[in-house]
C-alpha cells in the first residue's frame, strides 16, 4: 500500500498547484486532484507490469521472427521460449484483476517495443537465462527467480528503461521506489491485489482530511508561523517550505494518533528532498518551535479534523 510520506508528497503537491494558480476558474477541485495524483501512481504501477511482461513474452514473438526468415538455420528453427511459459508470468496474465486493469489503462499505447527487444536479447546473453533454460523442469522458486532478475538487474538497472517511464510518468522519482515494492509483493501473490484501492480507508482519510484542514484552516495556520519567522519576510519564504509549514502544524492540532516528532521528521526530510538546501533546518527550527508554544499553552489537544468544528481557532 501507499505509505504516509507518499501520501503527504501528494498532498503537497497538490497544495502548491492550487496555491500556484491561484484563484483560476479552471482550477480542478482540490479533491479530485489529489485523487488524479493516486491514480497516476496506479498507471505507473501497471505500465511497469505490463512492460515486464511483455519482455518476458517477447520470447515467442523473437522465435517467430527468425522462423519466419526467408533461409532459417537450425538455430532460427529452435529458439528457446521456456520463459514465455513461465508459470509466475501466467499467474500474472490471468489474475482478472490485472487483465480489467490493462483494459483500463491501456498500457499498450506507452510500450516502446524496440525497447522491449533490446532488453530480452540482453536477457538471453546472461548467465542466468542460460542456467534457466537449461532445466527443463520448473520449480516455484526458479520462476520467480528470473522474473525478478529482469525487474531489477534488466529493467531498473537500465537507464534507457528508466528514462522511457520518466518520459511517460512525472511521478517516478516520487514513486519508483515504492511502486517497485509493490510489484515485488504483487508478485508474491498474484491475484491477491485491489488495483482499484491503493489506499487502505485509514489512509485514505487521512489524505484527504490532510487536504481539507490545509485549505481550510489556512489563515489560521499561518497566523501560528508568521510570528515565528524572525528576520523573514513572509513573502519570501520559499512556497514549499510554508505549505510544508502548515501541513506540519495542522498534524499537530488535528490528528490525534500522529506522534509530533513524527510530524517533524517527516516534514524535515520533505523539506530537504523537495525545496531548498536550507529548508530542512528551517522547517525544522519553526515546527519545534510552534510546537513547544502550543504545549505551553496547552493546545496540544490532537483532535481529529472533523471535531475541530466544535472548538474555536
Amino acid at each position: 500500500m501507499i505509505s504516509r510520506r507518499n501520501i503527504r508528497v501528494k498532498v503537497m503537491q497538490t497544495l502548491y498547484t492550487m496555491v500556484s494558480l491561484g484563484k483560476d476558474s479552471k482550477v480542478p477541485e482540490p479533491q479530485k486532484l489529489l485523487q488524479q495524483q493516486f491514480d497516476q501512481i496506479r498507471s505507473l504501477y501497471i505500465y511497469l507490469i505490463y512492460f515486464l511482461t511483455e519482455v518476458v513474452r517477447y520470447a515467442e514473438t523473437y522465435s517467430h521472427q527468425r522462423a519466419g526468415k526467408h533461409l532459417p538455420t537450425s538455430a532460427d528453427l529452435n529458439v528457446n521460449t521456456k520463459i514465455a511459459g513461465n508459470e509466475l508470468l501466467w499467474k500474472m496474465l490471468e489474475d482478472p484483476a490485472l487483465k480489467e486493469q490493462f483494459s483500463k489503462e491501456k498500457p499498450q499505447q506507452h510500450i516502446n517495443t524496440e525497447l522491449v527487444r533490446k532488453i530480452y536479447l540482453e536477457l538471453t546473453s546472461t548467465a542466468e537465462y542460460k542456467n534457466y533454460i537449461s532445466k527443463q523442469a520448473r520449480t516455484n522458486n526458479e520462476e520467480k527467480t528470473i522474473i525478478e532478475y529482469i525487474l531489477n538487474d534488466l529493467l531498473l538497472a537500465n537507464e534507457s528503461f528508466v528514462s522511457h517511464v520518466e518520459d511517460i510518468f512525472f511521478n517516478w522519482d516520487d514513486d519508483g521506489e515504492m511502486i517497485v515494492q509493490l510489484m515485488m509483493n504483487y508478485m508474491q501473490k498474484p491475484g491477491g491485489t485491489n488495483f482499484k484501492q491503493m489506499l487502505s480507508p485509514d489512509k485514505e482519510e487521512f489524505a484527504r482530511s490532510l487536504l481539507k484542514t490545509v485549505l481550510e484552516k489556512d489563515e489560521y495556520l499561518q497566523s501560528l508561523i508568521i510570528p515565528k519567522l524572525k528576520n523573514w519576510d513572509p513573502e519570501r519564504i520559499a512556497l514549499l517550505d510554508m505549505i510544508l509549514m502548515k501541513m506540519g502544524v495542522s498534524e499537530f492540532l488535528y490528528f490525534e494518533t500522529i506522534p509530533p516528532k513524527v510530524t517533524i521528521n517527516e516534514y524535515i526530510d520533505l523539506a530537504k528532498d523537495y525545496s531548498t538546501q536550507q529548508s530542512g533546518q528551517f522547517v525544522n527550527g519553526i515546527l519545534d518551535n510552534i510546537h513547544k508554544e502550543l504545549v505551553q499553552q496547552g493546545k496540544m489537544q490532537k483532535v481529529e479534523y472533523k471535531k475541530t468544528d466544535k472548538l474555536k481557532n
